[in-house]
């Protein structure tokens, strides 16, 4: 599935992720790939912006690390993302029965 099929619900995926723990964004977009069983190959051109877009929001915080000779950003998700993330689950949830009631089971 690409960034198309999860239009609207990537910044909610991205924020699940860091619930687990901090990370980078390759790391943010391994995990999605594993925990969707393969499914979510997204491109780091759909992922980096986002981060930024949370980022600015308030919902993630981002900092400097070195690792292995190479900085990279790590973020974290903070009490206003947490927050952001229960809405976007309970949006979810509110679209999937609405999918459902109109698609059938």
């Amino acid at each position: 599935m690409d960034a198309d099929g999860i239009h609207g619900q990537l910044d909610t995926l991205i924020l699940a992720t860091l619930q687990r723990g901090e990370a980078h964004g390759y790391a943010i977009i391994a995990a999605l790939k594993e925990s969707s069983g393969e499914q979510l190959d997204l491109p780091s051109g759909t992922v980096y912006p986002a981060l930024r877009r949370l980022e600015r929001a308030g919902f993630v915080a981002g900092k400097w690390t070195q690792a292995s000779g190479r900085r990279r950003r790590v973020y974290a998700i903070t009490e206003a993302g947490s927050a952001a993330l229960a809405k976007g689950r309970a949006d979810w949830l509110a679209l999937r029965e609405v999918m459902t009631a109109v698609l059938g089971t």
